[in-house]
């Protein structure tokens, strides 16, 4: 029987402090008494209803406890807490395709309870890096602009940069329910998606579900949601449930796993929240110092081991407060992944969707997931030239803009004219819209084809006799 302590001192928005909490251990040092860090907690309240929360920092004989429910009605003289000696922990198993979950692991579809096959600590293990495995092989999302600018390689982590108001939730679905792993030979390999939504609204939540459904991409597809009237502390712990069961997904079942978390910023909003209430000294713009340690627990948990089958590919998705990237979360999470997709807020007033911007994205995997065997050996080529003509193109643009269209050169009009049509026609493309690399690089060649052959300088020779029409 675990000791039951009525020593709670301080209740402050989601953190409860407990005091004369000191460890005693037994002769074969088997703790007997006393707490210990992420150790799992039962409080009882006055009506002898119960709330859960989880041990954040021991403090010589003070526990400061994280509670995931709403703190209100607990009072401290009426608290009773027991510490259960062990972690958060999750049942997880195959079961779990095609079902909705809380962000605490509690399904919310409907369906009946799941028989666990496993109890899997939420913080996971480690990799060892030297047993991490390098990401090679191409992910097709459908999305031309990602596909052949900035691809998506498996075991790879590749953050979406949004902001108020751009279509990052349609976008969040549509990858998740067009996303496949190409292998060599053209063998489509389809692979489970894990989605963690964290501080959505409930006609967001909605959105998403009839979607999944609505395609069926729910059968291989487990999602997780919190809403924004829920528990904060609820977010702290769905990105870790997620990657949880992803895991499981990946390492056990030997499945390939997508796992989409959307909206970071109000994670790193609710562990600002919880500093705040932990008094502790506040970093940039607020932030705790520990916010870029404590985001790689996260990430870090994407990539592929050698020896298993299986792998994690993460897309984190989050919203620039003011579209602004030197804002800590873009800037923190642009330091730990491989890359970043942006979105542009001028391509979506034009009314083009996806509207991303595919000068300011970058995927630092990009040529270890393509070319001959993954994709199709004119894949590098083709996006380099791309790139290039775009930006020039843009360029005109603005020269045009300043001066009038009759100050270009016929050249500098071919590249105004290329970029307007791969704005219109290639980044641009239906919300329903699957283009399979095939296609995105046929498309391709037909917007460079009204370039001169003579500017085509990142292609090589070869290739262009063999695509160009």
């Amino acid at each position: 029987m675990n000791k039951i302590y009525k020593t709670v001192k301080e209740v402050s928005g989601p953190i409860l402090v407990v005091e004369n909490v000191k460890s005693v251990f037994d002769q074969n040092f088997k703790r007997i008494e006393g707490a210990t860090y992420e150790e799992l907690v039962e409080i009882e309240l006055g009506d002898g209803s119960i709330k859960r929360g989880r041990v954040l920092e021991i403090d010589e004989d003070k526990a400061v406890i994280q509670v995931f429910e709403e703190t209100r009605g607990i009072s401290p003289s009426q608290a009773k807490v027991r510490f259960l000696g062990k972690p958060m922990q999750i049942g997880v198993s195959e079961d779990m395709l095609g079902r909705i979950f809380s962000g605490s692991g509690k399904p919310i579809d409907g369906g009946p309870e799941i028989i666990p096959e496993e109890i899997l600590d939420i913080n996971g293990a480690p990799i060892n890096p030297e047993a991490r495995d390098y990401p090679n092989e191409f992910i097709q999302t459908g999305i031309s602009s990602i596909d052949a600018m900035n691809p998506l390689v498996r075991g790879q982590k590749l953050p979406i940069f949004s902001g108020a108001g751009l279509p990052h939730l349609e976008i969040a679905a549509q990858i998740a329910r067009q996303a496949k792993l190409i292998k060599k030979g053209n063998e489509e390999e389809k692979f489970a998606v894990v989605f963690g939504a964290m501080g959505i609204t409930f006609e967001e939540a909605q959105f998403f579900i009839n979607d999944f459904k609505k395609t069926s991409a729910i059968e291989r597809s487990v999602l997780f949601i919190n809403l924004a009237n829920e528990a904060v502390i609820e977010r702290i712990t769905l990105p870790r449930v997620v990657l949880t069961v992803a895991e499981y997904l990946a390492f056990k079942k030997d499945m390939h796993v997508l796992v989409i978390l959307i909206d970071m910023t109000h994670y790193c909003e609710a562990l600002k929240e919880i500093s705040a209430a932990r008094k502790e000294v506040p970093a940039r713009r607020g932030y705790p110092g520990y916010m870029y340690s404590d985001l790689s627990t996260i990430y870090e948990r994407a990539g592929r081991i050698k020896g298993k089958k299986g792998s994690i590919t993460q897309i984190p998705i989050l919203s620039m407060p003011d579209d602004d990237k030197t804002h800590p979360i873009p800037d923190l999470t642009g330091y730990i992944t491989e890359g970043q997709i942006v979105l542009s807020r001028e391509l979506h007033r034009k009314g083009i969707y996806p509207p991303i911007d595919v000068l300011t994205s970058l995927s630092r995997l990009k040529d270890k997931g393509i070319g001959e065997g993954k994709t199709r050996e004119d894949h590098s080529g083709v996006s380099n030239q791309c790139f290039s003509a775009y930006a020039q193109g843009k360029q005109a643009r603005e020269l045009a803009t300043i001066l009038g269209e009759t100050a270009l050169s016929e050249l500098d009009k071919k590249y105004l004219k290329f970029t307007d049509e791969f704005e219109n026609k290639f980044i641009a493309q239906g919300y329903y819209e699957d283009r399979s690399i095939f296609e995105t690089l046929d498309l391709a060649w037909s917007l460079l084809s009204n370039l001169p052959k003579s500017e085509l300088k990142r292609i090589k020779e070869e290739y262009i006799k063999k695509y160009l029409k």
